[in-house]
């Protein structure tokens, strides 16, 4: 495997920022699909290669991963603060079509994701469904955005700056976007959480809102906490999961 750390200027943030990429080294003459995976809210793009084993998972697959840095944005274009959904899906996304030997189609890019990370993947592709043809959360933070306005905690007031005070029903609801997606562009949807993780019940409250909607989708609870451990074992079966839907 190949492994790149980018640094490159954002428009949408108006400032440097960096991503970690994973590149194939097969004898595979590309394009090659690309795999978006997303970080944690404490996490940046150095942490799924630094805890878990995410190269040697794709190294035999005509793959490309970029992990990029999402900072503490939720992956949103924040009413006060950056633009971070932007930043992924206008700049970043035409970076590696633009420089790397890609697939610059929807059927060429899936998401992934932890925590905030999972939330991100999961709306980022159902508000880009154009975009994605895939999308994976792990342990994701799926309801956040209605479980802040009820709170009134020091992370519910930084958080409330990217969302706005009425968040429920607008474009960083995972809830309202599964309702409002054009059916015949749905992305194919894994979720999976531990059943002694603290977003356990997020994760069961929006499994139950794609079964209400039909929406297909895999729902996976497994033993475990929201932890590396966790995620290092689980994000296999997500590898696997996007690569029966890119063909590869």
């Amino acid at each position: 495997m190949a492994f790149l750390e980018m640094h490159y200027f954002s428009n949408s943030l108006q400032k440097a920022t960096a991503a970690n990429v994973i590149l194939p080294e097969l004898d595979h003459p590309g394009p090659f699909p690309v795999f978006y995976l997303l970080h944690g809210l404490s996490d940046d793009n150095s942490n799924w290669q630094r805890r878990t084993s995410i190269e040697r998972y794709v190294e035999n697959l005509p793959l490309i991963v970029v992990m990029p840095d999402g900072g503490r944005g939720w992956y949103c274009d924040a009413q006060q603060g950056y633009a971070y959904e932007s930043a992924i899906v206008n700049d970043l996304v035409s970076f590696m079509d633009s420089r790397f030997n890609t697939i610059a189609s929807r059927e060429g890019r899936c998401l992934g994701g932890l925590s905030m990370g999972g939330y991100g993947a999961i709306k980022l592709a159902l508000a880009h469904a154009d975009m994605f043809c895939s999308t994976t959360s792990h342990s994701g933070a799926l309801d956040w955005v209605h479980r802040l306005i009820t709170e009134e905690s020091d992370w519910a007031i930084e958080f409330r700056k990217i969302l706005g005070e009425s968040p429920v029903g607008g474009p960083n609801d995972t809830f309202a976007l599964a309702e409002k997606i054009c059916r015949d562009m749905l992305p194919a949807i894994r979720i999976d959480c531990g059943v002694d993780d603290f977003l356990i019940e997020e994760n069961r409250s929006f499994h139950a809102h794609l079964d209400k909607l039909k929406i297909p989708h895999e729902y996976k609870e497994f033993p475990g906490d929201h932890n590396w451990g966790y995620w290092d074992e689980h994000v296999q079966e997500a590898i696997a999961f996007h690569s029966r839907q890119l063909g590869i």
